[in-house]
């Protein structure tokens, strides 16, 4: 296939009706569009040959699935059929595999709407005798519900297309609880996705509420770097670690854009000024509320999540430092220079004592030990040195969170 293709193996694990044509005791391909990222069209944009490279093999149905055209679904059903018949020998195929039933995702642009072409190969013992070809048409969607079939007459045609006397129903829904959406201030789409299918047995009306005793799986898609994520802050704290190690070996650094209005020398120069008027007495302790009133379920979810991400309760100097001037704030070389150089000056002068952990080994704890003596080594803040020291007091603080 080419690259314009993507298919999909689903097992027998398959939830939704609408993508089990087939028995669920058995496997089954899908093909879709395939959906292009920055990646993909430039690993193509590096190809200058004409080769046909195979599609991607997906283990599980992307989330948001692309219909191929009917005509290009028409036209792969034929190549598997060709594939599957056993007297095209000039195909060189002296061993044929029996593949499992092909159904193809078509985007209903014909005059018959077609939304599934699939194709079912019929077989005695390991031998292909036939194929049975599939068309699914859909005509909707509608908010009309008059147009829709009753239960009892889909009952009947269903019983008298397939010669049965018995019908088994099957309810499923669909419910999107968190759905991919444009990342802000970006072109690009997150893929983080939530949502719920819930199936039940014994339908009694076309598109009814699923009763409770229904059977409830919960399906998370999640994507690095998504703001509506309740550890995105996290995410950005180890992005800017990363940043700096690389800033280290290759001596350039990149520095974020800042996404608070304060600057991070406003923010540290606060941080001193509260911590000298703690020293000299007049601090005046502010009685804050910061019970987070929780107004629905989706909050109760963040709130449980950031309690186990949320800042520790014992930071010390450095690490509340680190807080300061982390990724959200720090946007440039001089800016960290200036930052460090107010810290070593407060320490120089003796307007600050502050605490830290015992057995903090960063550079800035060896100058705040060293500070508690009144004397302290000659600091150059120049070449590596404010970035190495800011990657430690990071490092420090990352690893008294989830390591020790």
């Amino acid at each position: 296939f080419q690259s314009d293709v993507e298919i999909s193996l689903v097992g027998g694990s398959c939830k939704s009706p609408v993508e089990k044509f087939w028995n669920g005791s058995s496997a089954m391909y899908i093909l879709q569009k395939a959906t292009h990222n920055e990646e993909r069209d430039s690993m193509e944009e590096s190809r200058t040959d004409n080769a046909v490279y195979a599609s991607e093999i997906l283990s599980k149905e992307s989330p948001g699935a692309l219909a191929l055209s009917v005509g290009r679904a028409k036209q792969l059903i034929s190549l598997y059929a060709m594939v599957q018949n056993p007297n095209m020998t000039y195909l060189g195929r002296s061993d044929l595999v029996v593949l499992p039933p092909l159904w193809a995702r078509c985007d209903g642009s014909d005059p018959q709407h077609t939304c599934w072409i699939g194709a079912e190969p019929l077989k005695a013992g390991n031998k292909v005798t036939g194929l049975n070809i599939y068309m699914v048409s859909c005509d909707g969607p509608t908010a009309d519900k008059t147009r829709f079939a009753n239960l009892e007459e889909l009952k009947m045609e269903h019983k008298t297309r397939h010669h049965s006397s018995v019908v088994t129903t099957k309810g499923f829904a669909q419910y999107e609880l968190i759905a991919a959406a444009a990342i802000e201030d970006t072109i690009a789409e997150s893929g983080s996705k939530i949502y719920v299918d819930i199936t039940w047995n014994g339908v009694e009306k076309i598109l009814e509420t699923p009763p409770l005793i229904s059977v409830a799986t919960l399906n998370i898609a999640l994507e690095s770097g998504d703001p509506r994520s309740p550890v995105f802050q996290l995410y950005r704290e180890l992005q800017f670690l990363l940043a700096l190690a690389e800033g280290l070996k290759t001596g350039v650094t990149e520095w974020p854009e800042p996404s608070e209005s304060e600057s991070a020398l406003k923010l540290v120069q606060e941080f001193l000024t509260d911590l000298k008027k703690k020293l000299d007495g007049d601090y005046i302790f502010g009685n804050k509320n910061e019970t987070e009133k929780i107004k629905c379920d989706t909050a109760a979810v963040d709130s449980c999540i950031k309690s186990i991400f949320g800042e520790r309760g014992d930071l010390d100097f450095t690490e509340q430092l680190w807080c300061k001037m982390k990724s959200k704030c720090v946007s440039s070389y001089q800016e960290l220079i200036d930052c460090f150089t107010l810290v070593i000056k407060s320490l120089e002068r003796g307007e600050i004592q502050p605490w830290i952990h015992q057995g903090s080994s960063s550079f800035l704890s060896q100058l705040i030990q060293q500070s508690y003596h009144g004397k302290m080594g000659d600091v150059s803040l120049s070449d590596i040195t404010p970035i190495q020291m800011l990657l430690e007091i990071g490092l420090e603080k990352m690893k008294k969170d989830y390591v020790s």
